[in-house]
């Protein structure tokens, strides 16, 4: 199993920012996929669920309406779309095989949100 987040970044308060995670070394298209998140001092914090087809996504109380999880299953990467970014999202952003952040993970992308 291989995972690689990229897409991180600086963005300012009220930004956006796309993340990606390329998979490979297992079948994606059988993969319920989620992504968490870790704060500078804190544990990992559950984001958001995207079931294998794509059909159902769930996502965490604190980022609903501002952020989008996606797959395209033909290219295995899984996306996170993220609008109105806070400075209480700035973490180490993970991509995980598996739902509920259950499962392998890759090595994360840094997303900082400062002015």
């Amino acid at each position: 199993v291989q995972l690689v987040e990229s897409g991180g970044g600086l963005v300012q308060p009220g930004g956006s920012l796309r993340l990606s995670c390329a998979a490979s070394g297992f079948n994606f298209n059988n993969a319920g996929m989620s992504w968490v998140r870790q704060a500078p001092g804190k544990g990992l914090e559950w984001v958001s669920d995207i079931t294998n087809l794509g059909a159902r996504t769930t996502y965490a109380e604190s980022v609903k309406g501002r952020f989008t999880i996606s797959r395209d299953n033909a290219k295995n990467t899984l996306y996170l779309q993220m609008n109105n970014l806070k400075p209480e999202d700035t973490a180490l952003y993970y991509c995980v095989r598996g739902l509920r952040g259950v499962g392998a993970r890759g090595q994360g992308t840094q997303v900082t949100v400062s002015s």
